[in-house]
């Protein structure tokens, strides 16, 4: 799963993990197999997207003391800024510019959930700098941890995640491009019951991965970076839906440090036919993993799956599922594997044994 450097908030699921197979989206060429690389490496994301969002209010020091025209006017955290007396906003650096026009009124459109409002406000004069403030915070990036899936060296491009980058109300980014760099892990917390796991990262600046191009249902995917070694990287190849069988595969991830390690795992279902992508639920048997990670947690997503020496999916995120009857009749898992393993569910995002998984290859 894809997270901030602070963590997302999660609940979780302790029990099965789903994957999708490979299907095409839209992008410049197919997956060279003969360049086709395993994943499996931490990734650090910042992605530019097409809005400017609102985080924070600040006090500007005037004549007349400290003013927030914005927030005084009603602009609230979250509010998405999409123009300035008409004019679209699609950066931060927008926001100074348009207000330091002169304008003899101001008028501030935002995107609050499904509203649209137009907000006036009315900027001050900053005492130290002489220029207009409407003391507003914005931002106009997301940043996070996740696992590149697989590169492909000879068409220089990459893909990771497995799932989009969305907001906190689910909604998909829009994104304007983005810096992909190298991560190491340098701890984990442990997926336990109530209590969402994720693995811990830190940027690595110097050292470029690739340039995000693509945010869609599927992942992120990229440019790889000329200078990128591939060196360390085991070949592989890929294998569609009809290949993939119940039984014994192996995730690739980092958990600590930089380079992937070999996981076993167990495909308890396939469905070839799921509308969503969402193609086999898979299940964590490696006792390493279990004790290190507790399963799959929060930074994991785009984990490589390989079965038969092929790459077959990748882990995304698990479903979100209270009730155990609900996972019973959409045919998950059976009554009897609950019983039997005596398996259950609680609230659940991230963490546990069972996650959902999927992703795609360039098209």
């Amino acid at each position: 799963m894809f997270y901030g450097k602070k963590g997302f908030k999660a609940l979780i699921l302790l029990i099965a993990v789903v994957v999708c197979s490979f299907v095409f989206v839209p992008f410049s060429v197919y997956a060279d197999e003969d360049g086709l690389y395993l994943g499996g490496f931490p990734a650090g994301f910042v992605l530019n997207t097409t809005t400017v969002e609102v985080v924070g209010f600040c006090e500007v020091l005037t004549d007349d003391g400290m003013n927030c025209p914005a927030r005084d006017a009603g602009i609230r955290a979250g509010d998405i800024i999409d123009k300035i007396n008409g004019e679209e906003v699609n950066k931060t650096s927008d926001v100074n510019e348009f207000i330091s026009r002169d304008y003899k009124k101001y008028e501030i459109t935002v995107i609050r959930g499904t509203e649209t409002l137009k907000v006036p406000v009315n900027p001050v004069k900053e005492l130290s700098s002489g220029g207009k403030r409407i003391g507003i915070l914005v931002k106009d990036s997301v940043n996070g941890i996740g696992t590149v899936t697989y590169v492909d060296k000879a068409n220089g491009k990459f893909a990771s995640l497995g799932h989009p980058v969305s907001s906190q109300d689910g909604k998909m980014f829009d994104i304007n491009g983005g810096t992909v760099y190298g991560s190491l892990i340098y701890d984990v917390k442990k997926g336990v019951r109530g209590i969402p796991g994720e693995l811990r990262g830190a940027f690595e600046n110097g050292t470029v991965i690739g340039k995000a191009r693509i945010n869609c249902s599927c992942g992120v995917y990229g440019s790889l970076a000329e200078n990128f070694d591939c060196s360390k990287l085991i070949k592989i190849r890929k294998a569609p839906i009809n290949e993939v069988a119940i039984g014994t595969a192996y995730i690739y991830s980092t958990v600590y440090g930089k380079e992937a390690e070999k996981y076993k795992i167990s495909i308890a279902k396939v469905d070839a036919g799921n509308k969503d992508n969402r193609n086999f639920v898979i299940k964590v048997e490696d006792k390493r993993l279990l004790d290190k990670t507790g399963g799959i947690v929060q930074g994991m997503s785009g984990s490589p799956i390989v079965q038969n020496g092929k790459l077959i999916g990748a882990v995304t995120h698990v479903f979100v599922i209270i009730w155990i009857p609900t996972m019973v009749i959409k045919g998950l898992i059976s009554r009897k594997y609950l019983e039997k393993e005596n398996n259950f569910i609680i609230n659940s995002f991230v963490g546990g044994k069972l996650a959902e998984a999927g992703f795609s290859f360039l098209n």
